[in-house]
């Protein structure tokens, strides 16, 4: 029996075959049995510049803050962002606002 690779996602050993896919039962992971390196995602702005941990970037659009009255206005600037996976790629805080989740399409590298 042929010794199948551990799920590149989280590690797992228990990894089984799923037609031309193998299939990690821990995280629900897929990926093509031949390519085992994964490539990373590449978080872009609205208009294409990749961005990295630490930049300074600003917002193209009026954003409602969620629970709130208050709008983060166009211009603002977010700097030393982190990106993180999930529904919102940024984590920053901004002056007057706190702690917040920004998505990049929604943003501009500066």
């Amino acid at each position: 029996m042929s010794e199948l690779p551990p799920c590149p996602k989280c590690t797992s050993p228990y990894t089984y075959e799923d037609g031309p896919m193998l299939v990690c039962p821990e995280c629900a992971h897929e990926w093509a049995a031949g390519s085992e390196v994964e490539t990373a995602k590449v978080i872009t702005d609205a208009v294409g510049n990749a961005l990295a941990d630490g930049d300074t970037v600003t917002v193209i659009k009026d954003l409602k803050v969620k629970g709130s009255s208050n709008v983060v206005k166009v211009g603002t600037k977010v700097k030393n962002i982190r990106l993180v996976d999930g529904d919102h790629d940024i984590d920053c805080k901004i002056d007057g606002f706190g702690q917040m989740g920004l998505k990049s399409e929604f943003v501009k590298k500066v």
